[in-house]
């Protein structure tokens, strides 16, 4: 045949592919091989073998061809093969022997002869190292050693920043700690023109600065922009309304404890994009800590008809059943999310919890741990280890973990309140004091319900270092958070009776067990602040606000 009806060919193995018509691509890839035998078309015959999931013949006639070592296109296509194959030991051996420090530099490579023809063309490419290093991150991370893994990955993000599945690997899978990914992002040589990826990458990595620090890269990357020039005028172009971004933010929110902000956004993301899997995600964290029992079985539902085999459909399975306190139900999910990603960190913490909520601590110790072990740059592992050993009554080892967390997440107010628990029970008021304080100033204003504990635990600790005006006044301002809390009722009336104030104690008893009627020490302060009011002699302003608390 002359050479412009093969390129006719070629036009027509290239149309098929785009067209998903692999078998038809397939067919004529090998008619022109067999004319051609050129080691372009070979390749071009072995990718639409590969699309057409023949991957053992791909990787046959791959490795049958003089070229494959030393052309990376078809080695990196013949590992790919092995990928597919689950043969990830023949996987490292194909991508040629190398070896990477802990920063993500590579040494010792044997592809330094290595050709590789660049296809022709104004397209930008991938390099072909990054892709390779990615490969052989995720044959190492298939293989359990994640701390390969972690260094491969890296490679492969410093090698071409465009590389946004290392970069994602790295950040969803919490391999880095936020001091890490801010080094790693430092260290990257993006070109000119991907100013606004450098900045989406700093939105992506995790958010523990300040918030005003945050915000501030939210309106950078909205405000990045490019102009398109048309024939009439030009036309501004910014990501403002793109889904990804929007779903950092919504995950931002949930970070700082705002869920029902969270919520609202991810709600209308979801209305836009149904399947966006990350906005998916955040919108169960969110529904889950607002009690959306509803909203979570809908979700779960529609998630396991469209992605049975997503560990993210049946962790959204275990939220419904952890959210309506079925907890033995919603282990039985976790566990399967477990199963079927063992590098899905939601799961390995939603099967933790679900067993502390049946104080089973040692099954709940041992999947924390083993969260802990596989996402080093996650802190909740840490976190809830520390909570486990406080509910047994080990402080030091609590203190310890939950130290280790404020290491990984230092704006994380949850850590700062367990820590000032920990400094409570073990009678250091004043540097529970000071753990408390730093909780409040880590959540933004105003506070909400939630944070209503924190408040409570901080006058609990100025009543202890006999502070009672201070004290009074966090009772109060808790009070302001919500009025349904027989705790801070309880927690002001004794203070007020400790200040020798009766009156008040008795009004404020009173209201602890109008909310919680069995609280026995309410009842035995109760009789005792009555008799101590008798011998002082009754005020005449008691009965008027005695009868004030039952109206």
């Amino acid at each position: 045949m002359i050479e412009e009806e093969i390129e006719k060919l070629r036009g027509v193995v290239r149309d098929c592919v785009s067209k998903h018509l692999y078998s038809s691509a397939i067919f004529f890839a090998d008619k022109v091989a067999a004319f051609t035998n050129d080691p372009a078309d070979i390749y071009m015959q072995a990718q639409a073998l590969f699309l057409g999931r023949h991957f053992r013949r791909a990787f046959h006639l791959l490795n049958a061809s003089q070229i494959v070592l030393r052309d990376l296109r078809f080695r990196y296509l013949a590992a790919k093969c092995l990928e597919e194959l689950k043969d990830w030991d023949q996987c490292l051996v194909m991508l040629g022997e190398a070896k990477v420090d802990e920063h993500g530099n590579v040494y010792d490579t044997k592809d330094c002869n290595a050709m590789y023809l660049d296809k022709e063309g104004e397209d930008r490419e991938i390099n072909i190292s990054s892709a390779i290093c990615f490969l052989r991150g995720k044959a190492y991370e298939a293989s359990d050693n994640r701390a390969q893994a972690r260094q491969w990955y890296i490679a492969a993000v410093k090698a071409d920043p465009l590389c946004y599945e290392a970069f994602e690997r790295l950040v969803e899978n919490h391999m880095l700690t936020c001091v890490e990914e801010t080094s790693l992002l430092s260290s990257l040589h993006f070109g000119p023109e991907d100013g606004w990826l450098l900045s989406f990458y700093s939105c992506l990595i995790k958010k523990y600065d300040k918030e005003s620090v945050v915000e501030a890269k939210f309106r950078e990357l909205e405000n990045e922009s490019c102009i398109s020039d048309s024939s009439d005028s030009s036309i501004k172009r910014t990501l403002k309304t793109n889904t990804d971004l929007l779903a950092c933010k919504a995950e931002y929110y949930h970070q700082c404890g705002e869920y029902q902000k969270c919520f609202e956004l991810t709600s209308a993301l979801l209305e836009k994009d149904p399947f966006h899997l990350k906005s998916t995600l955040v919108h169960l964290a969110a529904a889950m800590e607002l009690g959306q029992s509803n909203e979570l079985y809908v979700m779960a539902c529609n998630l396991v008809k469209d992605y049975p085999q997503k560990a993210l459909s049946w962790f959204a399975v275990g939220c419904y059943y952890y959210c309506i306190k079925k907890y033995d139900q919603s282990r039985r999910y976790f566990s399967k999310a477990a199963t079927l990603d063992g590098t899905f960190p939601p799961a390995w913490i939603g099967y933790g919890n679900a067993h502390a909520a049946k104080e089973e601590g040692d099954q709940a110790m041992s999947a924390y741990r083993t969260a802990a072990r596989l996402f080093p740059g996650c802190h909740l592992a840490s976190l809830y280890i520390g909570m486990e050993y406080l509910r047994t009554h080990s402080y030091k080892l609590a203190a310890q973990f939950l130290a280790q967390a404020k290491a990984i997440c230092p704006s994380d107010p949850l850590v700062y309140n367990e820590l000032g628990v920990v400094a409570y029970n073990m009678k250091e008021y004043n540097k529970a004091v000071w753990w408390f304080e730093k909780t409040l100033a880590h959540i933004p204003s105003p506070l909400s319900e939630l944070w209503e504990p924190t408040v409570v635990n901080l006058a609990h600790a100025y009543r202890k270092l006999k502070m009672y005006h201070e004290a009074i006044s966090h009772y109060e301002k808790a009070l302001t958070l919500t009025t349904r809390s027989a705790s801070t009722y309880s927690g002001l009336a004794y203070t007020y009776h400790l200040q020798d104030n009766f009156t008040a104690a008795i009004a404020y008893y009173h209201k602890a067990l109008w909310l919680k009627p069995d609280d026995q020490f309410c009842t035995e302060m109760l009789s005792l602040a009555l008799v101590d009011e008798c011998r002082r002699g009754v005020d005449p302003k008691i009965e008027f606000q005695q009868s004030e608390v039952f109206l």
